[in-house]
């Protein structure tokens, strides 16, 4: 066990690691339920001895204090997912957003297009040959590690122990830090009756057998609760949530008919509470890979049958998303949706979905609109939506005209904004019915 004492001489606490930092360096930070909170506090104390370095990581949970105004000049922040911690500094100009699909990160440290200096990582405690495990969040970790100039580990025994490609051995590793503490959760929400319907519609779209994508949020959530009579449903994912358990406990997912990797759970991390933690830990039943693989269009393509299942937050009448800004305000990214798009539109039966709700803010304003907001960034372009699905309803796009693709889109709208959508399709010469044959849209 010579390892051992490599990993001993290595053991410092967060302050003296986080030395390693010097101006002008670029720091990756594990996100997610990973989030290594020990290290980022002894990162921000480090301020005053540092300029310009620039912090680069995914959506996280913690308090991000590194993007506060005082911080200005000692750390700017890159963001490849705008999470709410983030949010208003990248808006006020005070941190970036690069936006990017999640499959392709990676390839931007590993090209050096985007060179790292320092990996903060959190894992679990070495076993018996040396080896650490990522735990709940391989995602863009494992590449950062190989590819940083220094790797600092907050090793943490309450991070469960997962399987496949999440490993690091302490030769690896620069500095240890041991720690005993919870991981960041992502709390349960109650599913809400408006999400109950859009999940059954959605719902209506999977049949046994299938392979599925779930992304974050109530209505993915909510879909899992619509699928207790299915059989032999698979999982190739990004992430996961608690919401799965019950369906893995059951048998319903089991991956029994899955033409990739058959009977595992294939995944790049889990966001959500203690319970899933523990469910994953020592689990062969989760097999972890970087996201690079998870959502690779290629090999999401090989699963038959893969259905994925994702949100936006505006849709234009002919089918373009707007799934990171609300107008111009930078408001979360692209993450894995169009890589999921892509992937299930080129599988053997597969179904790309996008499902949301007819309107916002107390049904105000429609997310399905005439021409997104001036400033909108596409995320998914029009020739790559496939299914729509909202609580009123089912719009299937691919192949369709503008005309049709209208008319689709105005049966599942909020019947309040049926009418201003038609109007502006006459008046683009889009649609031809008169308007008093709206009513038949209406009954949708």
């Amino acid at each position: 066990m010579h390892w051992l004492d490599d990993y001993r001489q290595k053991q410092v606490t967060a302050e003296e690691a986080l030395r390693c930092v010097q101006s002008g360096m670029r720091v990756y930070i594990q996100p997610g339920c990973a989030e290594p909170e020990a290290l980022e506090s002894a990162l921000v104390k480090r301020a005053p001895f540092v300029r310009d370095v620039e912090i680069v990581h995914l959506l996280t949970m913690g308090h991000a204090d590194y993007v506060t105004p005082e911080m200005a000049g000692h750390f700017r922040h890159n963001a490849m997912f705008i999470g709410g911690n983030v949010r208003k500094a990248v808006n006020e100009g005070r941190a970036d957003y690069t936006p990017i699909y999640l499959s392709e990160i990676e390839g931007l440290f590993e090209s050096g297009a985007m060179p790292l200096d320092v990996a903060l990582i959190q894992v679990s405690p070495p076993d018996p040959h040396g080896f650490c495990s990522f735990g709940v969040g391989i995602d863009t970790t494992l590449t950062a590690a190989k590819v940083a100039k220094y790797v600092v580990a907050q090793v943490n025994d309450q991070m469960p122990r997962t399987y496949g490609d999440s490993f690091i051995h302490v030769s690896d590793i620069n500095a240890i830090v041991d720690v005993s503490q919870p991981l960041c959760e992502l709390p349960y929400e109650p599913i809400t009756e408006l999400q109950r319907q859009i999940a059954r519609n959605v719902a209506k779209l999977i049949v046994d057998g299938d392979t599925l994508q779930l992304g974050i949020g109530g209505i993915p959530d909510a879909v899992l609760l619509e699928l207790t009579d299915r059989k032999d449903l698979g999982i190739h994912t990004e992430m996961l949530s608690d919401s799965a358990i019950p369906l893995i406990e059951s048998g319903v997912i089991n991956g029994a008919r899955k033409s990739l990797h058959p009977r595992k759970i294939i995944l790049g991390f889990v966001l959500g509470t203690r319970r899933l933690f523990d469910f994953i830990s020592e689990n062969p039943s989760f097999e972890f890979h970087p996201v690079s693989y998870t959502n690779s269009p290629f090999i999401i393509a090989q699963n038959d049958r893969m259905v994925s299942v994702n949100s936006t937050l505006q849709m234009d009448i002919t089918g373009q998303t707007c799934s990171d800004s609300i107008g111009q305000y930078l408001y979360s990214g692209f993450g894995g949706q169009v890589d999921f798009i892509r992937g299930a539109r080129h599988s053997k039966g597969g179904k790309p979905i996008i499902a949301m709700p007819s309107t916002a803010k107390n049904d105000t304003i429609s997310r399905i609109v005439p021409t997104l907001t001036p400033g909108s960034g596409v995320v998914a372009s029009r020739g790559s939506i496939h299914y729509v699905v909202t609580e009123y309803g089912i719009a299937y796009l691919h192949g369709k005209c503008i005309r049709e693709r209208a008319e689709a889109l105005i049966q599942i709208a909020h019947p309040n904004f049926r009418n201003e959508l038609y109007d502006y399709c006459a008046h683009t010469k889009w649609l031809q019915k008169p308007l008093a044959d709206l009513s038949e849209l209406a009954q949708g």
